[in-house]
C-alpha cells in the first residue's frame, strides 16, 4: 500500500525544506566553481546606485554604464540631473534601452526623494534612512518610488557603499533557480526576489548573499544558457530536473568543469 499523502502544511513545508536545502548546495558547488567570494564591482553612494539600477533594466552592463558616465560627466550633480530639461536627460542616457521612459523615470525619483528628504538630496540623510531601517522595510521605503521594483531597490542596498544584504535576482539568476526547482516555472522576475530571498539562511551577510547571486548569476552566464545549456558539464546535474529531463533520464554524474 502506497504511502498517505502528507497534509497540505506538512507537504508544504516538506517542499521549503528540500529547497532550502538545494538552494545551499547551489551556493555550495557554485561559489567554488567560480571562485568565491567576489569582489563588489560597485562603490558607488546609494543614489548614484539607485539611477545606475535604473539605467541597467533589461540593458547590457556595457550601455548601461556608457548611458550613466554620460549623463554625469555632463550633469555633475543629481540636482542638475532632477531640473535639466527631460530631452536632454534623454539624449544622455540614449546608450541604455527605453531612454524615453528611464529619463522621465529618474526626474520624478530624484523629484519625489527630493520632497521625502526636506527639500534636498541629502545623501547623507538617504544613508541613514536606509541604514537604519531592517532591510525589508527599506526596500519597501525604495519601492514606493516611481517605478522602481524589487531588483531596483535590492541592488541599491546591495551593491552600493550601503552592503546591506537584499539579494537582486536578474534573468540569469532566474533561469538557473527555475531549472534547479527552487521557483516554479510560471514565476515572475519581481515575484521570484522574495521567493528565493526567503530560501537564505537567516542572519547572512551581505558578502555572502552578494556571493549567493553572483554565483547563480555566473552559472546562468557561463552553463545554464538560455538556449543549449552545456548540461553535460554542470556541476548541479544530478540534482537538476531540468538537465536530467533534457538528456532523457540518461544523464549520470556531472563531468568535471573545464
Amino acid at each position: 500500500m502506497p504511502p498517505a499523502p502528507l497534509p497540505d502544511s506538512a507537504a508544504t513545508a516538506a517542499d521549503f525544506v528540500h529547497r532550502q536545502a538545494l538552494a545551499l548546495l547551489a551556493h555550495e558547488r557554485l561559489c567554488a566553481l567560480y571562485g568565491a567570494p567576489f569582489r563588489f564591482f560597485s562603490v558607488k553612494d546609494p543614489l548614484s546606485e539607485l539611477v545606475s539600477a535604473i539605467l541597467s533594466h533589461r540593458t547590457r552592463n556595457a550601455d548601461s554604464h556608457l548611458a550613466y558616465q554620460q549623463l554625469v560627466a555632463a550633469l555633475p550633480t543629481w540636482a542638475e540631473v532632477r531640473d535639466a530639461p527631460t530631452a536632454e536627460v534623454e539624449t544622455l542616457i540614449n546608450p541604455c534601452t527605453w531612454p524615453e521612459q528611464k529619463a522621465p523615470r529618474i526626474q520624478a525619483v530624484l523629484r519625489e526623494l527630493t520632497e521625502r528628504l526636506g527639500g534636498t538630496l541629502d545623501l547623507p540623510q538617504l544613508t541613514a534612512q536606509l541604514t537604519e531601517l531592517p532591510v525589508p522595510e527599506a526596500r519597501a521605503w525604495l519601492e514606493t518610488l516611481p517605478g522602481v521594483g524589487p531588483k531596483t531597490s535590492a541592488a541599491t542596498l546591495l551593491f552600493s557603499t550601503l552592503r546591506r544584504p537584499a539579494m537582486p535576482v536578474d534573468s540569469h539568476h532566474q533561469r538557473v533557480a527555475q531549472r534547479l526547482g527552487l521557483i516554479g516555472p510560471k514565476v515572475g522576475t519581481e515575484a521570484s526576489h522574495a521567493l528565493l530571498e526567503a530560501l537564505l539562511p537567516e542572519g547572512w551577510d551581505a558578502q555572502q548573499v552578494y556571493d549567493h547571486h553572483e554565483a547563480l548569476m555566473f552559472h546562468g552566464q557561463k552553463c545554464c544558457f538560455f538556449r543549449s545549456p552545456a548540461c553535460r558539464r554542470c556541476v548541479m546535474l544530478d540534482v537538476c530536473p531540468y538537465g536530467q529531463q533534457l538528456l532523457g533520464g540518461n544523464a549520470g554524474a556531472p563531468a568535471p568543469a573545464a
